[in-house]
């Protein structure tokens, strides 16, 4: 074998082998067990059979997208309470960062932190620079993954989250 047949041959395998572990459509959500900012820790299966979920992974708390992208759901969020949807954004800060980040942007909601990546790695939204990719990943009651959307805009994060839930059929909150 050739040397360019040989690194074909391992650029082959190496592009298999990304292809394989990426998140898809109808494949079952890792389970984690993250801290959150509302002082609470959070696990994907407790939310099973219950409501569905949404994790928008971001990169770096106070960053300038990643400041947007909480205020839009902070000033937004109404839209997605009416949702049956628990929902997080989610990083690999420490916790204390994102409580303070949460706080700074009047965050409603629960920020989840994940420092030792090993759920962004689960996830396939950790670069290879060590910060999550901005992917928001929509989960269903039953625990598969109904959509990944890579196309964030920063802005309009709630309007965006509420209308894809709406199209995925998740239902409205009964109100008693």
């Amino acid at each position: 074998m050739t040397l360019n047949q040989t690194l074909i041959s391992l650029f082959g395998c190496f592009a298999i082998s990304l292809t394989v572990s990426a998140l898809e459509i109808g494949d079952t959500a890792p389970d984690f067990k993250l801290q959150a900012t509302d002082g609470k820790t959070y696990t994907l299966n407790q939310f099973h059979d219950k409501e569905a979920v949404v994790i928008a992974w971001y990169p770096k708390a106070f960053t300038s997208g990643c400041t947007i992208e909480c205020k839009s759901l902070a000033q937004n969020g109404h839209l997605l309470k009416g949702i049956e949807v628990a929902y997080f954004m989610a990083s690999v800060d420490p916790l204390e960062t994102n409580q303070k980040f949460a706080e700074e942007n009047d965050a409603d909601f629960p920020l989840l932190s994940d420092p030792s990546t090993e759920v962004a790695k689960a996830y396939d939204v950790l670069a290879f620079y060590g910060v999550p990719k901005r992917h928001t990943v929509y989960i269903g009651k039953d625990g598969k993954v109904l959509f990944v959307d890579k196309q964030i805009n920063a802005a309009t994060s709630a309007e965006d989250i509420a209308a894809k839930l709406l199209e995925l059929g998740i239902p409205s909150r009964q109100t008693s």
